[in-house]
């Protein structure tokens, strides 16, 4: 059975040791973000038989928007849902809190690496849609054009 809650401090190193076993997703400076990114913004974590398998963190753009800056999920248990609820989960408690629109980048498919071909049909399954592409995009390198991606959770009016 999966759960999911609140990252708590005790959860950050096995949060980065996730984004550490998936180097064919980040590069090597990404494990480093995440520990700021996660201490600042705060998080959740997916757990089974009481082991975290799976991570996002979420940084608040206001009272009404949010962006998923990070997302991980152990390689041996993907393709299983656990991603899914996970990431469905964390937008019901965002979107009861007001968030009304959240915001996600990735590789654009314009760059042909197929580990990304997965990340960006599993971000359209949860409904999010492709809104534009931007090269170079502030903190990514050149020649890696960041997929700009949104999904509505309600009105915005």
């Amino acid at each position: 059975m999966t759960t999911v809650r609140p990252a708590a401090p005790d959860d950050l190193e096995t949060c980065v040791g996730i984004v550490a076993g998936l180097p064919e997703h980040f590069t090597p400076d990404v494990p480093a973000k995440v520990r700021g990114d996660l201490q600042r913004h705060g998080g959740w974590v997916a757990q089974r038989a009481g082991r975290i398998v799976g991570f996002v963190v979420v940084s608040r753009r206001g009272e009404r928007a949010a962006e998923v800056l990070w997302a991980g999920l152990e390689p041996a248990i993907r393709r299983r849902g656990i991603g899914t609820r996970l990431l469905t989960d964390v937008l019901h408690e965002l979107r009861a809190n007001g968030v009304r629109v959240v915001e996600v980048k990735t590789l654009d498919a314009s760059v042909d690496y197929p580990p990304y071909e997965a990340t960006r049909a599993f971000w359209e399954r949860l409904g999010f849609v492709q809104v534009d592409t931007i090269d170079p995009l502030p903190g990514w390198n050149p020649g890696n054009p960041a997929a700009i991606y949104i999904a509505a959770l309600g009105t915005t009016v």
